[in-house]
């Protein structure tokens, strides 16, 4: 019958009853054999003819005028020749597939691009990706839903780095997002990365860096070292004395170093091969500066645990120490450098003593191109441990201040 559906008509009705309302068309209560009353929305579909039962809710858990609102709703949608069953039920499967497949932050791809991509196929350079997702990606966008990443936000993110880190660092950053965001979309159907090319803030050419420290600056360098505490100033000496790359020093292990020979694993050497190292007799008292690591532990660090990490704070510091010193000896102040530069440096001060090229190249880990690359497996250690003695001596002299008898440097291109 049809009559107005009130909460006092409703609870009068008796099990199997049902009810039509009087004012809108297709709402309904029924009292199910249980003697539970329910409301519905009763239509006919226009596509199909067949007619449509829509559960509304329980009497009780709403109220008839809540159900006649919904109800109204939906007797809209079906004017408007929409079937409320199927836009129902579409809802229903996005929402269930939405808890099974939860939309991915920033952060939970960052996090699974470094345990199935970066950790197994590329660990050399897995720590320092890591490190800068956490200190310069995640606190900015981690919680960002990763389809919703804006280029606008990427910018941002990257204008505050290269204001208060340097433009260098940015682009790092940025490489590695590109990096992890390019892979993400090899698995996700739906997501395109936002990075496009011209985002970085260097170019590529004003990028490569020819500097190297003058035996002044050397001195300058060496001389505030001594202000630092910790294992940085362990670290420099070691970079220049060694010509090794800031990581595979600063990643160095007990076990590594036999004697008075480093072997930097394949793992960690660039080259992705093991690079022999002899050690001078100045690399073994400087390392010996440092407490003796556990076994596998590590050389370089301040918590025994991981890698000394403190690069930026500390450089910040030698740099400060650096202007005070040569301000008390009215020296001209040093030119902006980077710990890398010391790499040049050592490359080109062993050109400086008279090491050959392709044993200099052989000490800095590069690989050597062509044939002689690919047939020539001798470690040639003798040979580096010369090139080392050399170096070591001159690095003496210009502490010393005593270079008279060595010639002018030359410039070297070291990666």
């Amino acid at each position: 019958m049809r009559k107005a559906i009130t909460k006092r008509s409703v609870d009068a009705m008796r099990p199997g009853e049902v009810m039509a309302d009087d004012d809108v068309r297709g709402f309904y209560a029924r009292c199910l054999p249980s003697g539970v009353a329910t409301y519905g929305f009763r239509y006919r579909d226009h596509s199909s003819g067949q007619r449509r039962w829509l559960s509304l809710g329980l009497h009780g858990q709403v109220t008839p005028q809540q159900a006649r609102e919904i109800a109204q709703k939906h007797a809209g949608a079906v004017a408007d020749g929409k079937d409320p069953l199927a836009v129902k039920v579409a809802s229903r499967a996005a929402a269930k597939a939405a808890r099974a497949n939860p939309e991915k932050t920033v952060s939970d791809v960052l996090d699974e691009h470094m345990e199935r991509y970066a950790l197994k196929q590329a660990p050399r350079s897995a720590h320092e990706k890591g490190r800068i997702f956490e200190k310069y990606i995640k606190p900015v966008l981690g919680d960002r839903v990763v389809r919703e990443l804006k280029r606008s936000e990427i910018n941002a993110m990257l204008d505050k780095i290269e204001d208060n880190n340097g433009p260098v660092m940015a682009d790092r950053t940025l490489a590695h997002f590109r990096k992890a965001l390019a892979w993400h979309a090899t698995r996700d159907d739906l997501f395109n990365s936002p990075v496009v090319r011209g985002m970085a803030r260097v170019k590529p050419k004003e990028r490569a860096r020819d500097r190297f420290l003058s035996d002044a600056e050397i001195r300058s360098v060496w001389t505030a070292l001594d202000t630092l505490k910790g294992p940085y100033p362990v670290l420099l000496r070691l970079l220049l004395l060694t010509a090794q790359r800031r990581d595979e020093v600063a990643q160095m292990r007990q076990g590594e170093v036999d004697g008075d020979v480093w072997t930097i694993p394949a793992a960690r050497s660039k080259g992705g091969r093991d690079n022999v190292v002899p050690l001078t007799k100045t690399a073994q008292a400087i390392l010996a500066m440092l407490p003796e690591p556990k076994k596998g532990g590590l050389y370089i660090t301040t918590t025994g645990k991981v890698p000394f990490s403190g690069f930026s704070k500390a450089k910040h510091a030698l740099d400060d120490a650096i202007a005070k010193e040569r301000k008390n000896t009215d020296l001209e102040q040093m030119k902006p450098w980077v710990v890398h530069d010391l790499r040049r440096t050592a490359r080109s001060l062993m050109s400086r003593a008279g090491v050959r090229s392709e044993i200099a190249e052989r000490v800095l880990g590069h690989v050597i191109k062509g044939v002689e690359g690919t047939y020539d497996r001798h470690a040639y250690i003798e040979e580096k441990r010369e090139a080392l003695e050399k170096l070591d001596a001159l690095i003496e002299l210009i502490l010393k201040g005593n270079t008279a008898k060595v010639i002018k440097f030359d410039k070297a291109n070291v990666a």
